[in-house]
């Protein structure tokens, strides 16, 4: 095998170039009619500076919600206080983990090269401790906070970061995000209510409710508009572009003669074969055959939970075909296509029966999948060094959330009038190299 193939870290990131940047911004910056007087954020881990799979300070001040309200600040003068971490923590992700950080890491093969590695053996979990100090905050973005959870009178007891920010122990989502009165909003909300059952290989938790999460949605909207504000709503991204499920390609096993011909002993039999070079893994499949295994097939994909030194060193994903805990097949990624599609029309009908901005979030995404150049960089889906996404593979680093932020601050223009400048994303970090 080349383990070359499967080796995701050890390359170089571009982060600057030598094209003269092109900022694209109005000169003259005009609210129009929307009212940017109290602006909320509204989400849940994309959108609460949740990045490098850990909840700390650089993150939250990259946060979507806050590259928005810097942009609204330039017309008038407004608050935006969310609920910072220290500047000394190391975060704290939703496993009780530090922040992944990129540092060297030796493998089973005692080859060293850069990787992601945690900052410190266990996260900051003092940054759990409430924090409220009577002020509301404007970035109502939790980590894990899925639709169905807003109206909760015990969620601060059930997410302890939310709990960190809860006005009261009895305080739900909606009750704080109400406190803001705001006059103007945007929500990019509905992923995490997909997360765990896509990050599971589908194996944990189920695909959100149809129907319920249509009148959860409706009654957000329904107390956001309560006053009159306006806002800006998003649909829901198909997350298994990001490199989590993509870093590990299909037909990433590459074989020498040696390795090849014990494969194909123990495979012919069941009528695989394979060949030197690239073939594809080998994974369960309870309904393939009597042996419930099969290779991979195109289009499939493996999650970046897959331990990689048991590939390299242990002859998983060969001789151990993978588990379906790494696999997402074409039957469960069609599934999830499908309802999410569902979901989406959802978004889009309620848009249109509220009166408010819609963002196609998945044409921002679809364009870092295929390379998206900006002001000379181009970024992609490559982990790390596609320079789109952070260390976690799955949400934004802090140049891609200004770039997304814009697409928000695109819609509040075309849709309310307004002359609300872009995000200059150039200057913004994509990885910070030891």
């Amino acid at each position: 095998m080349n383990l070359n193939t499967i080796s995701i870290l050890g390359v170089v990131l571009i982060i600057t170039s030598a094209c003269v940047p092109k900022y694209e911004g109005p000169l003259e910056s005009s609210k129009g009619d929307a009212n940017p007087e109290r602006f909320i954020m509204i989400g849940g881990t994309f959108s609460s500076g949740y990045t490098d799979d850990a909840l700390f300070r650089f993150g939250q001040e990259n946060s979507i919600g806050a590259f928005i309200h810097q942009s609204m600040n330039t017309v008038i003068t407004s608050p935006f206080n969310q609920p910072l971490t220290s500047d000394a923590s190391v975060g704290l992700s939703t496993n009780g983990l530090s922040r992944l950080i990129l540092g060297y890491k030796t493998d089973c093969l005692y080859e060293t090269s850069l990787s992601s590695v945690r900052e410190t053996a266990l996260g900051d979990a003092n940054i759990l401790a409430n924090i409220y100090n009577g002020s509301p905050f404007h970035n109502m973005s939790i980590p894990n906070l899925r639709s169905g959870e807003f109206f909760n009178t015990d969620y601060s007891n059930q997410n302890p970061f939310f709990s960190r920010m809860a006005s009261s122990q009895t305080s739900s989502v909606m009750d704080d995000v109400n406190a803001i009165d705001a006059t103007f909003f945007s929500v990019f909300l509905g992923l995490d209510d997909f997360m765990p059952y896509i990050k599971s290989g589908t194996k944990n938790d189920s695909l959100p409710d149809i129907i319920t999460f249509e009148n959860n949605y409706r009654q957000i909207l329904e107390n956001l508009t309560s006053n009159g504000a306006k806002g800006v709503i998003s649909t829901i991204p198909d997350i298994t572009s990001a490199p989590y499920f993509s870093t590990v390609g299909w037909d990433d096993l590459v074989l020498d003669s040696a390795n090849n011909a014990t494969l194909n002993n123990i495979y012919n039999p069941l009528d695989f074969y394979f060949n030197e070079g690239e073939n594809p893994f080998m994974i369960e499949d309870p309904d393939a055959n009597m042996f419930g295994i099969r290779p991979i097939e195109e289009g499939e994909l493996i999650i970046l939970t897959v331990p990689l030194d048991s590939v390299k060193c242990y002859k998983m994903g060969t001789l151990f075909p993978f588990r379906n805990e790494f696999i997402l097949t074409q039957s469960e990624l069609q599934n999830i296509r499908t309802h999410l599609n569902s979901i989406n029309d959802i978004i889009r009908s309620l848009a249109i029966e509220f009166d408010l901005g819609l963002v196609e979030s998945e044409t921002f995404f679809d364009k870092i999948q295929s390379e998206f150049p900006y002001n000379g960089i181009n970024l992609n889906t490559t982990f790390v060094s596609g320079g789109a996404y952070g260390l976690d593979g799955i949400r934004f680093n802090s140049r891609t959330n200004a770039l997304f932020a814009n697409e928000f601050i695109k819609l509040i223009n075309q849709k309310y009038n307004a002359n609300y400048p872009l995000v200059n994303a150039t200057n913004l970090d994509a990885a910070f190299f030891p």
